[in-house]
């Protein structure tokens, strides 16, 4: 059984850090791991998933609160923790409460299911100690699986659809909106088939893989965009069409604009749901003219004339 890591450890911060000293460390080891850096590495691929699926638990108050509660269990789809905790209440009392059921009034019944045979056949299931049935109950094993979808998809959400070799229809699985390049996806009761008769199947395990995009790049939910534009552009000024995930939008360009120059236009980059959409940082690209045309050339050496006789100027190391 393999046993799991300690998140904090994977990262290599304090349990007491703050979420800004995770979040940059986190940065710094996800440019050093990332796949495009270390192509054909797995040992590297490896590490980035885990360093990944730590940021993603510890960089989030809520999940970081239930982990550092429960452990990865409360990361669990479905996982409920005042359930959980009425029933660790209930053990440290050695199982008796008030009126036969967990403490702060919630009932054995209520977590475990109302019918069936009785409480004693739901404790014999619950510890594989059926109670005169002859056989145990027993969960399927979980089965790990990969996807890769572009990056427009993990940005804005998707559906894929997915075929397990010999596990009967396709399934429908719904990517959520900001999904990370290994970031996890669990799907409840598509994986392996109980080993026993009454047994819960278990469940698929998604790693998620995102192809980069020729000019959008990511930094958490913030994104960047390389975007060209014309030497007039630059010089003038201008108002330029500007892609977004959510459709195109118009920036102006503000006169005598420098390549490298940067313009945030808020609340345009990754929207997960529960967080404050990110914002989108479009670094301006100036495009010199290929043209060998005589007016071009000329055109350019009065450009030539009126620039500083050398803009490197300063510039030390």
């Amino acid at each position: 059984m393999q046993v799991a890591k300690d998140l904090y450890a994977v990262l290599g911060v304090d349990k007491g850090a703050d979420t800004e000293t995770i979040k940059k460390t986190f940065r710094k080891l996800a440019a050093k791991l990332h796949p495009d850096r270390n192509p054909g590495d797995k040992a590297s691929e490896a590490r980035f998933k885990e360093v990944n699926h730590a940021h993603e638990v510890l960089a989030d108050p809520k999940k970081r609160a239930l982990y550092d509660e429960f452990g990865e269990e409360g990361l669990r789809e479905g996982f409920d923790p005042e359930q959980q905790r009425a029933y660790r209440a209930w053990q440290q009392q050695g199982g008796r409460a008030p009126g036969g059921g967990f403490p702060g009034g919630v009932r054995i019944e209520d977590i475990f299911g109302g019918g069936g045979g009785g409480i004693g056949d739901v404790f014999g299931d619950l510890f594989n100690r059926g109670r005169g049935r002859g056989h145990r109950r027993a969960r399927g094993s979980d089965v790990e699986g990969e996807i890769t979808i572009d990056f427009a998809s993990a940005v804005r959400g998707t559906t894929v659809q997915l075929a397990r070799h010999g596990a009967g229809e396709p399934i429908q699985v719904r990517i959520p909106a900001g999904a990370d390049d290994g970031a996890r996806v669990r799907i409840a009761g598509h994986g392996e088939p109980a080993p026993v008769a009454n047994g819960a199947p278990g469940d698929l395990l998604l790693t998620v893989h995102v192809r980069p995009h020729p000019r959008f790049r990511r930094d958490g939910d913030h994104l960047h965009l390389e975007l060209p534009i014309t030497i007039a552009e630059a010089y003038f000024g201008a108002k330029v069409r500007v892609p977004t995930f959510e459709g195109p939008v118009t920036m102006k360009v503000p006169a005598h604009a420098q390549g490298g120059q940067t313009m945030r236009l808020r609340g345009k980059g990754v929207a997960r749901k529960g967080h404050e959409p990110g914002d989108l940082y479009v670094h301006f690209q100036i495009v010199v003219p290929t043209s060998d045309e005589p007016a071009v050339q000329r055109a350019i050496e009065e450009i030539a004339k009126a620039q500083p006789a050398d803009p490197r100027e300063g510039i030390e190391v």
